[in-house]
């Protein structure tokens, strides 16, 4: 809106002909121009605007009872002065300003990945046509530079960072992009960029381009999903902290996306199927979304979904997975191969982040290089230790649903089946667990007993002895886990023995993984032998 007796005041205050639709930033605070003109009683011109942080204004457009123009949030907007609010400048004059600047390191974020990108003055034998990599965050960078300036300037720029700017609008984008024809990483953060009417029209300015960051843009997936026909090679697509509640499946859009991060946006879980068809995502981050159900109901329990044919690495951490069941659909993916769950209440319930673990790695995890919680592979007697600590631990609700050592009367429930799909699975592979071993534990308590113990390395001289202190509670397949990781062992089975100044020399086998290790007497300052073939 605009006031037309304020039109020629406003050319006096300097406030650019469009303003309307323009982003400002006044006190370090961004903002959109959504009024031009005066503010009866009062003399002059003022800038009627919409703050990205609604805690910032005092009203929603509304003052003295008079509409003046709407926001988006009851205390979102609010009037400036010209002289207080500055409308940016254009890109090459934000790029003199930023390398004539001193060495400056930015860390540049996609996802949850933060890669350090070092920027410095131009040396004399440096020239700005020569960068490959440009960033201009914080610049106040509102569009273009008249001409082909940009294209003469920059003419190389494969990576460019806009984020912390003024642009208002993918024209204003475009009119730059256009002219950096190898462009093919962009990070807009933090920028308002209106939808264009009809983005087809913009796709010869982002032809090239493969990765997009668009954190806190405040967007919609509809948005998204209208601006993507402007991305027609985009590989992969940074959401994070925006306005996204519910999917849509995406139609002729988005088909060569590897990589896509919905970090921070409450998404409803009932419409993550909408994306299941993408046909090449590989890579889907699901961080803090507020999930507590993931289903998968084209398929029964034991077959594969259609959905997500090639998603190898899933992201379901900081959300609200409370139960088993919902790692137990992540069976029904045809190609998942790394997952990440911490910080879910379904971790915290279990007794340490060790048993969540090993639970994690015996219900869903069968290939050989799956990684259930952290950056690493899961190796074969990790594998077997987890998968039978798993049958000891349900081993009564199993016997308690109508299962039976004889597999002619072993016959679990559906209800119990369903829970715990792999279980007779297992059984198969190593054989029930023996009734003694089908007794609750206590929890793990720091009150238990320590021992002291001397790890040494008989086939190995190189190898320094390793001391540590272990609960005598500690099963022989979690020992053996720690030792992996200690030793950088790949793929190697591990022998455990142990012997004391007691013995005489000799050795006691440990050679049952699911026992304890009081179970063998082992004592406070005994020696531990370990061996591999």
């Amino acid at each position: 809106m605009r006031v037309k007796d304020g039109e020629q005041s406003t050319m006096e205050e300097g406030v650019p002909a469009d303003a309307v639709g323009r982003r400002i930033v006044c006190d370090g605070e961004r903002a959109t121009v959504r009024f031009v003109g005066t503010v009866p009683p009062t003399k002059g011109v003022w800038l009627g605007v919409e703050w990205d942080n609604p805690d910032r204004g005092k009203h929603d457009g509304c003052h003295e009872g008079v509409r003046y123009f709407t926001c988006g949030h009851a205390t979102g907007g609010s009037f400036v002065r010209p002289k207080k609010a500055s409308f940016g400048v254009d890109y090459v004059t934000a790029l003199k300003l930023r390398y004539e600047k001193e060495r400056e390191n930015l860390d540049i974020t996609l996802g949850n990945q933060t890669v350090e990108y070092v920027f410095q003055k131009l040396s004399n034998k440096q020239r700005a046509e020569n960068l490959r990599e440009v960033a201009l965050r914080h610049c106040e960078v509102w569009g273009a530079t008249p001409g082909d300036e940009i294209k003469k300037t920059t003419p190389d720029v494969e990576l460019l960072d806009l984020s912390h700017n003024l642009l208002s609008s993918w024209e204003a984008l475009a009119a730059i992009t256009e002219q950096l024809k190898e462009l093919t990483t962009l990070h807009l953060g933090y920028n308002r960029l209106t939808v264009p009417s009809d983005p087809s029209t913009l796709t010869h300015a982002f032809a090239n381009l493969r990765v997009l960051a668009l954190p806190s843009c405040g967007l919609t997936w509809p948005e998204v999903l209208q601006c993507a026909r402007m991305w027609p090679q985009l590989e992969e697509l940074y959401l994070k902290d925006n306005n996204i509640t519910e999917l849509q499946r995406p139609v002729g859009v988005l088909q060569s996306l590897t990589c896509l991060d919905f970090t921070n946006n409450p998404i409803a879980s009932e419409t993550l199927s909408e994306i299941g068809a993408l046909p090449g995502l590989k890579t889907l981050v699901l961080l803090n979304i507020g999930l507590s159900v993931l289903e998968f109901n084209d398929v029964p329990p034991g077959s594969k979904t259609a959905m997500f044919p090639a998603l190898q690495k899933l992201t379901l951490s900081e959300n609200k997975i409370s139960e088993w069941r919902v790692l137990n659909e992540l069976e029904k993916l045809a190609c998942l191969e790394q997952l990440s769950v911490l910080r879910n209440p379904l971790m915290e319930g279990e007794r340490n982040l060790e048993t969540a673990k090993q639970l994690a790695i015996a219900q869903r995890w069968t290939t050989p290089h799956t990684q259930p919680l952290k950056g690493r592979g899961i190796f074969p007697a990790e594998r077997r230790g987890a998968e039978r600590d798993y049958l000891k631990m349900f081993g009564k609700q199993w016997l308690e649903s109508g299962g039976h050592w004889d597999p002619e009367k072993n016959h679990p429930s559906a209800a119990f089946i369903t829970e715990h799909p792999r279980y007779l699975a297992l059984i198969q592979k190593h054989g029930a667990p023996d009734e003694g071993e089908l007794v609750t534990k206590k929890p793990f308590a720091l009150k238990n007993q320590l021992l002291n113990l001397m790890f040494t390395f008989p086939d190995d001289a190189d190898r320094k002895p390793i001391q540590k202190k272990l609960p005598c509670s500690m099963e022989v397949q979690k020992v053996k886990g720690l030792l992996h990781r200690l030793l950088k062992l790949p793929g190697v089975d591990l022998r455990l023995s142990y012997t004391g100044a007691r013995m005489e020399g000799a050795e006691v086998e440990m050679e049952n993984d699911l026992k304890e290790l009081q179970f063998y007497s082992i004592e406070d300052g005994d020696s531990v032998l370990v061996r591999w073939s």
